[in-house]
């Protein structure tokens, strides 16, 4: 891997910041942090820039960027504490759905993927239960369902089905299957643990979100503690500020630095990926969490005002930081891996290299 800043992405982070800073943001303490969504204000700018094109292979018209571009994307949409209207899309384009107006549902029930319920019908099964959604306004519901003894699949259901009821009145918004009937034809792929499939590459862009939150939620915070003063000094010369904050910054690139290894191993090197987007998604998670409360503790009183904006950050990392799997369950999967790795080890039994884990 190369460590050398890509000038082509230090552009685009460029354009990205400057783009989204632009962008308007719900100023209020309570209701919706973000406008998420194909109809939320970040849409534009992702329209403007080509970025639907990052990902997408050259033989199809995109330019090819790699799964890394789209970290980059999920990255500053998080530190600019917008609504991800991209991962949507890209989740789509990855498993051959048509790109526009898709929405994810469900994704917080993962690994497992039985937050909605499949039970046999007439032509397939009938959809039952009730998870969050991603847009309050799709045309197009990707859902993960358990249909059988098999893994989670993937499932295209239209905003306008029977039995689909979209809940757009609290954040973030939820949608009720009530007997929706789905056909074996609205399968759209496999949820499976493929080293670089879908499910793997939604994973770090969920996690490379996560992660541009935590940032922009320390950025904030190193921004205030700079100049807001107590007993004649700024309040991060005050160790009990200062060392929470380096520690802080440390988690920052510890994850950084797992976030984009897992990228760059799925671009370049898909034979040698073990659980590294797993570990990458639970590590981004808990750094959401831990980086967001100690940003909020050290600007005291001030952290949930309008005017620094932390409480968006706050909200998105309770609501971003169990999607596409809960961390405890991630870690457990990694051991799981670490285990049976060493006992084939153990037996003499030669080991894949894709099975192998470094922690």
């Amino acid at each position: 891997m190369d460590l050398t800043p890509d000038p082509l992405f230090i552009q685009v982070r460029k354009a990205l910041r400057t783009a989204l800073a632009a962008v308007p943001v719900l100023p209020g303490v309570h209701g919706a942090p973000v406008a998420d969504g194909g109809c939320g204000p970040t849409r534009t700018v992702l329209d403007e820039l080509g970025v639907a094109d990052f990902e997408r292979p050259a033989f199809v018209g995109g330019l090819d960027l790699g799964l890394s571009a789209g970290v980059l994307v999920s990255a500053e949409l998080g530190r600019a504490a917008c609504g991800n209207s991209y991962r949507g899309d890209a989740m789509a384009a990855d498993v051959g759905c048509p790109a526009g107006g898709v929405a994810l549902a469900g994704l917080e029930t993962l690994p497992t993927g039985r937050g909605v319920t499949a039970t046999p019908g007439t032509d397939g099964w009938e959809l039952h239960g009730t998870v969050t959604l991603d847009d309050p306004d799709p045309a197009l519901l990707l859902v993960p369902v358990t249909t059988g003894s098999a893994g989670p699949v993937l499932v295209a259901v239209p905003r306008d089905a029977a039995g689909v009821n979209v809940q757009a009145g609290c954040w973030p918004p939820v949608v009720r299957f009530e007997a929706t009937p789905v056909t074996p034809g609205d399968v759209v792929g496999e949820l499976d643990h493929a080293l670089a499939g879908p499910l793997a590459r939604a994973r770090l862009r969920q996690a490379a979100y996560l992660l541009g939150i935590a940032d922009g939620a320390h950025r904030i915070a190193v921004e205030y503690t700079g100049w807001r003063r107590q007993f004649d000094t700024r309040l991060r010369d005050l160790p009990a500020v200062s060392f929470p904050l380096a520690r802080a910054m440390v988690a920052l690139r510890a994850t950084r630095a797992a976030v984009y290894r897992a990228a760059w191993m799925v671009d370049n090197e898909p034979d040698t990926v073990g659980t590294e987007p797993i570990m990458a998604l639970a590590m981004a998670a808990e750094t959401a969490r831990d980086v967001v409360r100690l940003s909020m503790q050290s600007c005291g009183v001030r952290a949930m005002t309008a005017e620094l904006g932390l409480h968006r950050y706050f909200r998105l990392a309770a609501a971003e930081s169990t999607r596409y799997g809960d961390p405890a369950a991630l870690w457990r999967t990694v051991g799981a891996d670490v285990v049976r790795t060493a006992r084939r080890a153990a037996a003499g039994t030669e080991v894949p290299t894709a099975a192998t884990t470094a922690v």
